[in-house]
């Protein structure tokens, strides 16, 4: 996959990725709406949990702003189905287990735990207008109080 630059006033790059919804989606379908796409480590862990919550319980402000909100990650579909279920989220998640969305977008990036080295997911989140420019990139992103920044900066656009 040839590597291409990603930043804010750059059109989105587009993908096509199965949903928790049983359809393909693409990236491009969503055009004429703003999207908050969110790149998240693994399904049913705290950090995850905690994120996916906040976006569920401010869901009708992004409603009321007709704004798309996905969640990807490397789970299958199964695992999102749970994960869904589990926590009643009312938005769209992404497989992206061939990990080809997550390196075009460049957040799989190399942790460390318990001091050895792994390849996961660096949580970050992209602000995509309605035309498919992106407006804002969230990178190393900290889930607290994540939600208001999205929030905030979603009001001046």
């Amino acid at each position: 996959m040839t590597m291409i630059e990603i930043k804010e006033k750059l059109l989105a790059p587009n993908f096509t990725l199965p949903g928790s919804d049983k359809k393909e989606h693409k990236l491009s379908d969503f055009r004429g709406k703003k999207v908050v796409l969110y790149f998240y480590p693994k399904d049913n862990t705290s950090a995850c949990t905690k994120e996916a919550e906040a976006f569920r319980d401010n869901i009708g402000r992004f409603n009321d702003k007709d704004i798309i909100v996905i969640g990807i990650s490397r789970d299958s579909i199964a695992s999102h189905d749970k994960f869904i279920s589990k926590l009643n989220l009312p938005f769209l998640l992404l497989s992206d287990t061939n990990e080809e969305v997550v390196n075009l977008y460049g957040v799989l990036k190399e942790k460390t735990m318990y001091g050895k080295k792994h390849m996961g997911i660096e949580r970050s989140t992209f602000i995509i207008d309605e035309n498919g420019i992106i407006k804002k990139i969230y990178r190393k992103v900290r889930v607290n109080n994540h939600i208001n920044d999205v929030l905030d900066f979603l009001n001046t656009l």
